[in-house]
């Protein structure tokens, strides 16, 4: 008798495989849409070149000339990418001229000590040197370039690596250099806490003037285009600008040192965002007027259409306000009817309403929790995001969203770096993504996903930081582990290796029974149901391919295989390609799994319904 294999689709794994008898148990890299299992797309490299640092962020607009402009943010530098080429426009903290010979070499040792008295700088921080004079092998232009600080000796003395060790020793040496300092760098590890010893052992010098770029939290920025130019901030640090008219060799400036800039404009926020809308900029977290005291639940917004207006008066838009519940906020979200703001305690709607008070808010839920800065996606009305222990959706009226691999989610899932969890959409495949550190992980090593259209949920292994979604990228855009940009859905294979490999996926089903699982069944034929689509340059002796397994099973209890204490597996296992009619196998048992699975490159597929050949039999 044929018997069709179907299953609901998406995975349920918070009961156990026989419980969940109808459904799929385990995947990866494996999607559904139209109820159907397929594999994933694959992904290809941006850009030649590596970033340095972790990405947390990343924002795309167009020029008034329609040239493409990505800004991303890492824990060390922020840059701009155009023409596959990459800008650094970190913006410079502190500019400095050394006394005479400031430098000093060992013969033999690869690293410059540099004498700056204050200089404010971290361990991991980026110096730039210039006019300085070379000594013995240690050329000018060795020195006169940019520089990573290795380590902090104290607050006058720092040291640079050298791309060469030196052949003298001199302590004293250089001329009269010039120092650049960029921004210091934040944390690429979440530290609990904000007190003392929370953050990183020596990452800034002792009695050194405090600078509140060196964070005790995991380094995030937040971005958005004001017309054809770039807004950015450290979370909880300050507010920056890059101006598009100055070309991509600019660097960021502080907004509040830009000629014009009122001496209320914020220089500390936690997020900050232009509303598309009435084209206001907007900083949450902000200080107050001229005072360098954060207020974390301050919402300040400068005048309309002018980034550099934030003193209220009665012919501006300029305003403030203070939200009453929780201690500080968390993020915020613009949506096409609203701007979501969360706090620790509560979420709140904040709207455009005109003159005289410009923006209103309301609170319209509390107890809400949230797991990080990033776990949050906008999808067509609704907002998604990530909690503590489960799942929400924002649609009018907080939601909490059924989950059927909850408990493998958050039981296997490190909360110390929970700051890290990114949330995306890929708007193609009616999917919501997030990324997340499994328990053993110090950094996102799996994702899970939500399919709004199918009300599917499923997941797997892939290590992202940060992700957008492809409009008006061409492609959804990932940043990896490995220090560089990805574009997904493009392709069918793994494009993080030269040349590129295959995708290892793979899903497999709850059990299949016969009569409750009251009789043995003989399995002797499989009937596949498999579509493939490959690749143009797939060579005719590299026909795409999966393979599948049926397991058998005696007990729910029991090991799969022959008898009821096996602990050898029996199984069917063989490969299916493209004209595949029919399989003859022997497989004997009261249940049996089917695995569908490919790792070759080249390969993607779509399961339909396979049908297997069975019948009542007994045991021998």
């Amino acid at each position: 008798m044929l018997t069709p294999l179907r299953f609901k689709p998406g995975v349920v794994r918070d009961v156990s495989a026989y419980a969940a008898k109808g459904t799929w148990y385990d995947c990866n890299l494996v999607r559904f849409r139209l109820g159907l299992p397929e594999s994933m797309g694959g992904w290809q490299q941006v850009l030649p070149d590596q970033y340095q640092g972790t990405v947390r962020a990343m924002h795309v607009w167009f020029n008034l000339n329609t040239a493409r402009r990505l800004g991303f943010g890492t824990h060390l530098k922020y840059y701009i990418e155009t023409g596959q080429a990459l800008y650094d426009i970190t913006p410079i903290r502190a500019t400095s001229t050394l006394s005479s010979d400031p430098l000093a070499v060992t013969s033999g040792s690869n690293l410059l000590t540099v004498t700056d008295n204050a200089h404010g700088a971290a361990e991991n921080a980026f110096v730039t040197l210039s006019s300085a004079t070379g000594i013995g092998n240690v050329t000018p232009a060795m020195l006169n370039t940019e520089h990573q600080i290795v380590n902090i000796i104290d607050g006058n003395i720092y040291q640079v690596e050298l791309p060469v060790a030196a052949s003298v020793t001199d302590s004293s040496f250089g001329g009269t250099p010039d120092a650049e300092y960029q921004i210091n760098p934040g944390l690429d590890t979440q530290v609990g806490g904000a007190g003392w010893g929370a953050g990183a052992w020596n990452t800034s010098t002792w009695g050194a003037e405090f600078d509140s770029n060196v964070e005790q939290t995991l380094r995030v920025w937040t971005q958005d285009n004001f017309g054809e130019d770039l807004i950015f901030n450290v979370r909880d640090g300050n507010i920056y600008y890059w101006d598009n008219s100055s070309g991509l060799t600019a660097r960021g400036v502080e907004l509040s040192g830009i000629g014009g800039a009122e001496s209320s404009t914020p220089t500390i926020a936690r997020q900050v965002l232009v509303s598309d809308r009435d084209r206001h900029v907007i900083a949450f977290g902000a200080n107050q007027g001229t005072t360098t005291t954060q207020d974390p639940m301050l919402i300040r917004f400068s005048d309309q259409e002018d980034p550099l207006t934030w003193t209220p008066t009665a012919t501006n838009t300029a305003g403030d306000l203070r939200l009453g519940s929780g201690s500080r906020i968390v993020r915020a979200i613009e949506t096409k009817r609203e701007i979501l703001v969360w706090t620790d305690a509560a979420l709140y709607s904040m709207q455009f309403i005109g003159p005289p008070f410009t923006f209103g808010i309301q609170q319209i839920s509390s107890g809400v929790t949230q797991q990080g800065f990033n776990c949050y996606a906008a999808a067509e009305d609704r907002v998604f995001w990530m909690g503590k222990a489960s799942f929400f959706v924002y649609s009018g009226q907080v939601q909490e969203l059924p989950c059927p691999v909850k408990d493998y989610v958050f039981k296997d899932f490190n909360a110390s770096q929970s700051d890290k969890v990114f949330a995306g959409t890929i708007s193609e495949f009616s999917e919501v993504i997030w990324f997340y550190p499994s328990a053993n992980s110090d950094e996102n090593d799996r994702y899970v996903v939500y399919n709004y259209q199918d009300n599917a949920w499923y997941f797997g292994q892939l290590s992202r930081t940060a992700w957008m979604d492809c409009c008006p990228e061409p492609f959804p855009l990932a940043a990896g582990t490995d220090n560089r940009l990805y574009y997904h859905e493009s392709g069918v294979n793994d494009g993080s290796t030269i040349p590129p490999g295959p995708l290892n996926a793979y899903i497999e089903s709850s059990p299949v029974d016969m009569s409750e699982g009251q009789s043995f069944m003989f399995v002797n034929r499989i009937l596949p149901d498999v579509t493939f689509s490959s690749s143009a340059d797939t060579l005719a002796d590299e026909a795409p391919r999966v393979t599948m397994t049926l397991q058998a099973q005696n007990f729910p209890g029991s090991a799969l295989g022959n008898s009821q204490n096996a602990t050898t597996v029996r199984q069917a296992t063989f490969p299916v390609e493209q004209f595949t009619e029919q399989v003859h196998i022997r497989l004997r048992g009261r249940t049996v799994r089917l695995r569908v699975e490919s790792n070759q490159v080249n390969t993607r597929w779509i399961l339909g319904t396979p049908r297997i050949d069975m019948r009542p039999d007994g045991r021998r």
